[in-house]
């Protein structure tokens, strides 16, 4: 028999203590659980409204590219991608959500600098250009709140378990310990007062 399953006022004590802080713990993760699920939520939303942009994006880009294509040759159009300077402004950090490490990236979208001359190129170059910048910085939203979204349900998924294990496992068994020990501990004050009086009676006759 486990030493803490002896019927005594302090183990029971120790057991309501420990009842109590597993309902605690269950609060804290239900809590905990739907706080995340509703930025879950947010973010499902922001990702489907980000994407619904890239893929008008991403259209009206490959329109202007291929009217660049047209009027500039696709040759020339891929010479000049080759001029167009490596992205390296994008800084991964992170902030914090119930514990969740969730990625925030610090981009400067300041337009870079031309690399082709305005006499040797039309007007589509620049459309095509700017389009295709904008699909990244949509693209890199994106990312982040997917990657986000994918964290966040993970340890969404967690928590579920430890609430689940404090729900079905841990709080009933510290009822079942906190009203063994009580039944426990009753019968045998009955007893003891069925001793006493039986004393008591034996001394008065």
């Amino acid at each position: 028999m486990d030493p803490r399953e002896f019927p005594t006022k302090g183990n029971l004590m120790l057991a309501k203590n420990s009842l109590a802080l597993a309902h605690q713990g269950y609060d804290l993760m239900d809590k905990k659980r739907n706080i995340l699920l509703r930025e879950l939520m947010d973010l499902i939303n922001e990702a489907k409204d980000i994407q619904e942009q890239i893929d008008t994006t991403f259209t009206r880009a490959y329109a202007c590219l291929q009217r660049a294509n047209i009027e500039h040759g696709i040759s020339k159009v891929s010479e000049l991608a080759y001029t167009v300077p490596i992205e390296d402004s994008i800084k991964l950090q992170s902030r914090s959500i119930m514990g969740t490490a969730i990625p925030h990236v610090k981009y400067d979208p300041t337009p870079t600098k031309m690399t082709f001359a305005f006499s040797s190129t039309h007007e589509s170059i620049d459309v095509a250009r700017d389009a295709f910048r904008e699909v990244k910085e949509l693209t890199i939203k994106l990312s982040v709140v997917e990657n986000a979204a994918y964290r966040l349900a993970s340890n969404i998924k967690k928590t579920q378990k430890r609430a689940n294990a404090l729900k079905n496992i841990t709080i009933p068994q510290y009822n079942h310990l906190v009203k063994t020990i009580t039944n426990a501990l009753e019968e045998k004050e009955r007893e003891e007062f069925t001793r006493l009086k039986v004393i008591k009676k034996r001394q008065a006759g």
